[in-house]
Parts: structure tokens; C-alpha cells; sequence
């Protein structure tokens, strides 16, 4: 089978699945992952014959995605904030609007000040710990999660991106709070918690639904705050005066958001929208 070939397969087999150029990127994106061919590689390469081995493995790859498998589970890895990270079935594939939350705090955070500590709550593949640990040099990055395979994602992508970023497994509704982590006074607290509410389900296609870790995306509808509360809480006890908790939010519950934080008495609260001009994130100062 030729490169073009194959090419003309995935539009013939994932048509129905994906539109025309959904099916160009993904067939891009994986030529360049498992042939090292970018665009330009296989435009001038499309007569090349593929081996029988990688062959099989692209069938297998389009019967993975017509099951809307996501692309970052299949190649194993996710590009977030110009860095590379591993991905697997134990954490959410990173997102753009999560990215700006790290740009964000980096921009607020990025002063001339050494010895910052930072605490990322629920850190998944760590992409926003290991994002802040490279871009804030001056800073020292701790991050929680319940889940021991998500954490074993994170330290290898620690180890990939060179940085030391310090894993704690820990349940935020459940703290030790005389554990060594937290006799720190923190200068910046950051969190992108679960937030989508089980009545939103209709509105997530099948490869969030069917891949994604639910444990890190639903909150039940009666008790939709749940996770920013208890970080709230935590906010309380362990930032600095003065310190910023940032947090990523559910674009539909802003208000109740503002009340629940205002609730706390943190000052200067703002909020921010992604770029598609949803209000996704939220920054408060401890006073």
C-alpha cells in the first residue's frame, strides 16, 4: 500500500465518523507520529510503498477511531504549552482552554521573585505542574491526585520535560492536613478540578465519553462545586496573604462561582474567557 493509498483509505473508512478535514489532520498527525513524515514528507512521498508491518498497524490504528478512540491515546502522547506529554486512559487528554489557564498564571506569577510555591490540585498528566515548573524556574511545584496511575503518568512527564515537580497522592476531600506538604504557605494555588455536571453528558461526543477518565470530569448535578469548595477551603489554610488561587470553572456556573468565593472572603476576584469567549477561568486573592 502506498502512502496515498492510505490516505484515500482513511477518508473512504472515517468518513462517517469524521469530516473531510478532521480525517487530513489525523492522517497528518499520525503519518508524522508513526513514520516521522510531516506534510511536507508526504506530499512528496506518496508513491512510497509501506511495509506490510506498518500496513497492519494503520488498520488497526483506523479501527481504533472508528470507535472514536482519541488520536493523543492512540500515539501515547499530547503536545500542551510547546511541551510533550505522555497520555494514557488514566488521564484527560489536555486541552487548549487549559493552556490558557497556565498562561495566565505564568503571566501573574512571572516577577522577580525567587523561592515561589506553587500546589496544582488534581494534576493528571501534570501538564499544568511540569508547564509551570519549566516556564517559572524560580518556583517550586507541588501537585496531588488520587490516582496512582495518573501520577505515575506525571512523573514521567516530569522526567520528559527535565523538571523536578514534587507527587503527593492525596484526596482533597480527605487531607492530612500535618502532612509535610501542607506546612507549606503557598504563593499560588492552581486547579483545573471536575466540573461537568452529569446533565451536560448530552452535549460530550464519544470519544470523550467513551475514553476519558469520568473520575476527573463529572460532578453530580446536586453538588456541582463540590471539588472547588473543598479547594477553596484548602486556599484558606495554605495560601500566602496575598496569594492567588486560579482555578479553570464550568462556563455555566460563573455566578454560583463568584458567591461560592466570595462566601470565603477572597478579594480581587476576576474572571477570564477562553478563546471562545466562554468564562472558563477565575482568579481570587487571599487576603
Amino acid at each position: 500500500m502506498t502512502l496515498a493509498a492510505l490516505q484515500e483509505k482513511f477518508h473512504s473508512e472515517l468518513s462517517s465518523v469524521y469530516d473531510q478535514n478532521e480525517v487530513d489532520a489525523i492522517f497528518y498527525s499520525l503519518a508524522d507520529h508513526f513514520l516521522q513524515y510531516n506534510r511536507l514528507n508526504v506530499s512528496i512521498n506518496k508513491s512510497i510503498e509501506l511495509s506490510e508491518s506498518n500496513s497492519q498497524l494503520f488498520s488497526e490504528v483506523i479501527e481504533r477511531l472508528q470507535q472514536h478512540e482519541p488520536v493523543q491515546y492512540i500515539t501515547g502522547v499530547a503536545h500542551f504549552y510547546g511541551l510533550i506529554f505522555k497520555v494514557n486512559q488514566h488521564t484527560l487528554i489536555p486541552r487548549p482552554e487549559t493552556e490558557e489557564l497556565v498562561d495566565w498564571a505564568i503571566k501573574l506569577m512571572d516577577k522577580p521573585k525567587t523561592n515561589l510555591k506553587i500546589l496544582d490540585i488534581g494534576t493528571g498528566s501534570g501538564c499544568i505542574a511540569v508547564s509551570l515548573a519549566k516556564y517559572l524556574k524560580q518556583s517550586k511545584v507541588y501537585a496531588i491526585d488520587i490516582s496512582d496511575q495518573a501520577l505515575n503518568v506525571a512523573r514521567e512527564n516530569a522526567k520528559l520535560s527535565q523538571v523536578d515537580v514534587e507527587f503527593v497522592k492525596a484526596d482533597v476531600f480527605n487531607l492530612d492536613f500535618n502532612a509535610e506538604l501542607f506546612q507549606n504557605q503557598f504563593d499560588l494555588i492552581i486547579s483545573n478540578p471536575p466540573y461537568v455536571r452529569e446533565l451536560e453528558k448530552v452535549e460530550m461526543k464519544p470519544n470523550v465519553l467513551n475514553f476519558e477518565p469520568s473520575l476527573a470530569l463529572f460532578v453530580p448535578d446536586s453538588d456541582a462545586l463540590r471539588f472547588y469548595e473543598a479547594i477553596v477551603k484548602l486556599s484558606l489554610q495554605n495560601l500566602k496573604s496575598g496569594g492567588l488561587l486560579i482555578m479553570e470553572i464550568n462556563q455555566y456556573l460563573s455566578k454560583e462561582m463568584l458567591h461560592l468565593i466570595e462566601i470565603y472572603n477572597f478579594e480581587l476576584i476576576e474572571f477570564k474567557k477562553d478563546l471562545f469567549g466562554n468564562f472558563r477561568m477565575i482568579k481570587a486573592v487571599k487576603p
